[in-house]
């Protein structure tokens, strides 16, 4: 890491092998079935109610108020999304560290990201506890392998017809939550795709640590760490490039920014997936 900035002790053991290890274990209690008939576009006023209170009251309600007393969340860069305004007139990717419980609500709140936002996540994680949350902030479960794919090709129509109507999307490329990790994992390629299929520039955001002092030791224990939330320079794509060759320089230099924002000079990760 660079000089000043800040690695917390938490005790936890890191895989060093796999990146793509779930080292969250959470309780899966519950059926939620993804297939070629699941609603992926839901324009119900049900949905539509539940996406509002959950986004005013809850997201940009508790959440915020959580992220700031016992967390210290401070934002860094938010000038940036003025200076892009016309760039990211027409959706966006923005990208983040996979790192907390509220990492996703984090950004979204550092991006002053719209209710529309889509976020595509792993389909177990709708058969939790958090099934119901999950569903109502704009989480888009991933059809899993087993459904074949029809399932898929619903998916994939699902995020065509977002991108028409100018959604943002909100995607983890390390794919899995490393609690209080403070480097980067590697990368999947799915948030790049996307981008050179969509011709939308990805929003590099990073969630990087400071030591709790002063009145946030009242909050929660003194080695949990407070957290900065920084909006990095939009990446665009270049879709005259050969797809490969594009989607492996965007992934690439997104991953080098982001290590940049967090003050990492040496990172244990290759950021492309290896064979």
């Amino acid at each position: 890491m660079k000089p000043g900035q800040y690695v917390p002790e938490m005790g936890i053991q890191f895989d060093e092998n796999d990146p793509y290890v779930r080292m969250y274990k959470p309780v899966y209690d519950r059926e939620y079935k993804v297939d070629e008939h699941y609603p992926f576009v839901d324009d119900s006023l049900k949905q539509r109610f539940s996406n509002f209170w959950a986004w005013y009251g809850v997201l940009n309600g508790v959440i915020r108020a959580q992220l700031r007393v016992r967390w210290g969340m401070r934002i860094h860069g938010r000038d940036i999304l003025k200076k892009y305004k016309d760039q990211l007139a027409g959706g966006y990717i923005s990208v983040a560290n996979h790192m907390h419980r509220h990492d996703c609500e984090a950004a979204l709140i550092a991006l002053k990201a719209k209710r529309t936002v889509k976020i595509p996540m792993f389909q177990k994680n709708f058969e939790t506890k958090d099934q119901f949350w999950l569903k109502v902030v704009g989480g888009i479960p991933i059809p899993p392998a087993e459904e074949g794919l029809s399932a898929m090709k619903q998916f994939n129509s699902a995020f065509d017809e977002f991108h028409r109507r100018g959604y943002n999307f909100h995607i983890f490329p390390e794919m899995s939550k490393w609690t209080w990790y403070s480097a980067l994992t590697t990368f999947q390629k799915a948030a790049f795709t996307m981008a050179y299929k969509y011709n939308m520039p990805i929003v590099p955001v990073t969630i990087s640590f400071r030591e709790r002092k002063g009145i946030y030791k009242l909050f929660a224990p003194a080695n949990e760490p407070l957290i900065d939330v920084t909006i990095g320079e939009p990446l665009m794509p270049d879709t005259t490039q050969a797809r490969k060759t594009e989607v492996d320089r965007l992934l690439t230099a997104t991953h080098a920014q982001m290590l940049a924002q967090m003050g990492i000079v040496e990172n244990p990760w290759p950021a492309i997936p290896q064979a």
